[in-house]
């Protein structure tokens, strides 16, 4: 999503956010966390700053393209770490959280998986700061007021948008969905399917629609059909919601142009078909005389045996995690999603040896429990294509064929082994 002045609300503030998740923990490695929980916290914010800046330029994945202005990842990193030394009440906040962590739990960095929680405090900070920063721009661009939580809204809207044109783009796999989001009975394809080119084309009343039919289809309230406060304003206007829609459709065909650097690249395809041409005329000229002859390829006993004992296919007679169709459905899915999730994650941690004989399905549950629905430790394979995190509870009672309740008992059963665990390893 692109608004005038914004510069992280594109794609590439995922890489942002990781990379400074990622850095910042390496700067803890040098600033004791304990040392932002005393009073003096709130001073440390300038050796922060330095040595978080340091990491930055050292890391090799700052060269990555940011936004389509042209900002890199480590320019909008670096430029979103120096804004937080401007701003010394969002790492006051940062230190208070922190500290309220640390008295629920102790020094919950030191313990298996408390990296993960401490990157996720940062990641917080910085997801609230791009909203600060982004709405500062804006106003300045636009001349109109605009708060971070409208940033905020105004990105929902985009997402809820992209959702809505991925059910019409699968409307068959999707029909009564669709059905629910159009206000009537789907039979054949319908036409706002392609007249949904762009968010420009979007209708208000079907971005309502959708949120309101997310509990009927997924479990979960829509974000404009929940009891939180952030959307209020949103409920029930279609007009501000048409109105913003429409704001992000105009700017992102104003700046498309951005979009088009491949057209300086013209000039050099006729460059690219000469020496196209003069390679396969070297190519030509250097080929041995007479009529080609292709050798068949052998393999010796040793080459096949090795082969075999290489191999990476199951043995015969071991069952594959396969989801029979109807239940694929249900989940919204893969059927294969179990086998591939099954296979991505890391056996040799500690935390995959404790709950070895659990399901795969409990394992996801514990690691939702712990670490949220999202986080960057999560290989893809587990997360769900549709929302880009893990499967709800829900669905992950379906995964292991049994009731809700019944996963929840285990999920606490597998986090009380692991806690019990995790406190016999700190007493060695």
């Amino acid at each position: 999503m692109r608004l005038p002045g914004t510069r992280y609300q594109e794609h590439g503030w995922e890489q942002v956010r990781k990379l400074l998740g990622q850095c910042s923990l390496q700067a803890l490695a040098r600033v004791d966390p304990v040392r932002l929980l005393e009073p003096a916290g709130e001073e440390l914010l300038a050796e922060y700053v330095d040595t978080v800046a340091q990491a930055l330029y050292g890391s090799r994945r700052g060269e990555q393209p940011g936004n389509s202005y042209g900002d890199s990842v480590l320019e909008l990193a670096l430029s979103l770490v120096y804004e937080l030394q401007a701003r010394p009440g969002d790492w006051a906040a940062l230190c208070a959280a922190l500290a309220g962590e640390h008295a629920r739990m102790g020094a919950f960095w030191a313990a298996p998986g408390g990296d993960a929680l401490l990157r996720k405090k940062f990641n917080d900070l910085y997801a609230v700061l791009r909203d600060k920063v982004d709405s500062d721009n804006y106003q300045a661009a636009c001349g109109r007021p605009c708060s971070p939580n409208r940033i905020y809204a105004y990105r929902m809207l985009d997402t809820a948008y992209g959702e809505v044109a991925r059910l019409f783009a699968s409307w068959r796999e999707h029909r009564e969905q669709v059905g629910a989001v159009l206000g009537r009975t789907i039979e054949h394809e319908p036409i706002e399917t392609r007249q949904l080119r762009s968010v420009l084309d979007c209708r208000p009343e079907w971005i309502l629609r959708w949120s309101e039919s997310l509990e009927r289809f997924t479990g979960a309230a829509g974000p404009l059909h929940t009891r939180s406060k952030r959307f209020a304003s949103l409920k029930d206007q279609p007009d501000k919601i048409g109105a913003m829609l429409r704001e992000i459709g105009e700017y992102e065909a104003l700046s498309s142009n951005q979009d088009r650097d491949w057209l300086r690249d013209g000039s050099d395809a006729s460059a690219w078909l000469d020496d196209y041409w003069r390679v396969l005329g070297e190519s030509e000229a250097a080929s041995t005389p007479g009529p080609d002859l292709v050798l068949e390829a052998r393999q010796d006993e040793l080459d096949l045996a090795a082969t075999g004992a290489h191999s990476d296919d199951p043995p015969a007679g071991a069952p594959l995690l396969v989801l029979d169709e109807a239940l694929a459905q249900r989940v919204s899915l893969s059927p294969r999603y179990l086998e591939v999730a099954a296979a991505a994650q890391e056996r040799g941690s500690w935390a995959a040896r404790m709950m070895e004989g659990d399901s795969l399905p409990v394992r996801l549950a514990v690691y939702l429990k712990l670490l949220g629905a999202f986080d960057d430790s999560y290989p893809l394979a587990w997360l769900d294509p549709a929302t880009g995190e893990l499967p709800t509870m829900q669905q992950l009672a379906l995964l292991d064929g049994v009731s809700l309740p019944t996963l929840r008992k285990r999920r606490d059963a597998a986090i009380a082994r692991l806690g019990a665990a995790a406190g016999n390893k700190e007493e060695r």
